[in-house]
């Protein structure tokens, strides 16, 4: 590992007067640009990017100069509060004027998402696994890769599907694999799924045309609407009264011959139990928005607004939560699952399962740190090599 710190000699002026001034390591080789040098990278400042990249350069053993005019961290590095904002440079009400609504919303949830791929990346390193960010345009290049992970929402009518698909027929290791991203796009199909093989679930009716009448009779209100092919809380409507009801159904079944409707059971928060390879990773409660009925309020133009997040470790969780998660998971196959149930005093209703759950830096990763992001990086270097040795 080669890296060499050069100091120019314009006027080197000490630092202000600053935390990282009173802290900083003042014992370093300082050399001065006093005459032609050759490096295989050249990089000129030593802030936090500068000084970054240098470090990672050297270690995968390239020969990297720095220059940096008067003296490391001197600038911005130095002298700012050390905050980590999440979001973009525009807040969310002038990036909505700018783009819309959606599009606002998902450069926000770009922003937060970019913080545990970084993580993702760094583990993948750390278990041995060389790995790339690719994205929709990518789709010709799976063939090179010997695996695929999502981190992009899924559903059927969408790209990351197509990537599925492509590399299931390429012969990658897949999560989520399009199986499971069929099967838990269509409510429909878990509501049957769980029904069959006796998974509690909130007191459930198929809503087509010949039957909206039985509705309130068979769950009272409020009761809740969901298109069957809603996720993360969208597509997803609480009815109150007869007279919202109406219009409601019929407004779904304008889109799809089959509504799900079931009982309301509100309740502080739910549960999401993530799981992988029929194993549990990690338990969370996601309390609900503030003044909301969801996990999630996506009212107005600002940003969506959600309610805390609390992280347990898997032995502190109750045994009957975790036994029915599994079981949920297990029936749609071995995957990347989040769970989410609802508790009414000792007993666990799932309410639906998710593929390609979130994995956001700060909550699902707050008990095992960066232990969680190597565990599902580990699983996809096992399968790799399994797929190795039977192919």
């Amino acid at each position: 590992m080669s890296f060499k710190l050069v100091q120019d000699r314009s006027d080197g002026a000490d630092y202000p007067n600053s935390y990282y001034h009173a802290s900083c390591n003042r014992r370093l080789d300082l050399v001065p640009l006093d005459a032609p040098r050759r490096a295989d990278v050249c990089i000129i400042g030593g802030g936090y990017t500068g000084l970054s990249s240098a470090l990672h350069l050297a270690e995968r053993g390239y020969d990297v100069v720095l220059l940096e005019a008067r003296k490391p961290g001197w600038g911005a590095s130095g002298r700012n509060g050390g905050q980590l904002c999440s979001g973009q440079r525009r807040d969310q009400q002038a990036l909505t004027q700018m783009v819309g609504a959606d599009d606002a919303r998902k450069l926000w949830e770009l922003a937060e998402d970019a913080k545990a791929l970084a993580k993702f990346e760094r583990a993948a390193e750390a278990v041995g696994m060389a790995c790339e960010l690719i994205q929709r345009d990518d789709i010709g290049r799976l063939a090179e890769f010997d695996a695929l992970f999502i981190r992009d929402t899924t559903f059927v009518n969408h790209y990351t599907y197509r990537f599925a698909r492509r590399a299931a027929t390429e012969g990658l290791v897949v999560i989520d694999d399009p199986e499971s991203i069929l099967r838990c796009s269509n409510k429909v199909y878990l509501a049957e799924l769980f029904d069959r093989y006796d998974v509690p679930v909130p007191k459930t009716l198929l809503v087509h045309r010949g039957n909206t009448d039985q509705i309130v009779s068979t769950l009272a209100l409020p009761c809740v609407l969901k298109r069957p092919d809603g996720a993360f809380s969208l597509g997803v409507k609480k009815v109150e009264t007869p007279e919202q009801l109406k219009p409601e159904v019929s407004a779904m079944l304008e889109d799809s011959e089959l509504v799900v409707a079931q009982e309301w059971l509100p309740t502080d928060f739910d549960w999401r139990v993530g799981v992988l390879d029929r194993r549990v990773l990690y338990v969370c409660k996601y309390y609900m928005a503030r003044g909301h009925w969801q996990v999630v309020r996506r009212e107005g133009e600002g940003k969506p607004v959600e309610g805390r997040s609390v992280t347990l470790s898997v032995g502190e969780a109750p045994a009957e939560l975790l036994k029915i998660a599994l079981k949920a998971a297990n029936l749609i196959g071995d995957g990347f699952y989040g769970v989410d149930l609802k508790q009414v005093g000792e007993r666990f209703f799932v309410v639906e399962v998710n593929d390609n759950p979130s994995v956001d830096a700060g909550v699902e990763d707050e008990v095992l740190k960066d232990a969680l992001y190597r565990e599902i990086m580990g699983t996809v270097v096992r399968r790799i090599e399994e797929r190795k040795r039977t192919h």
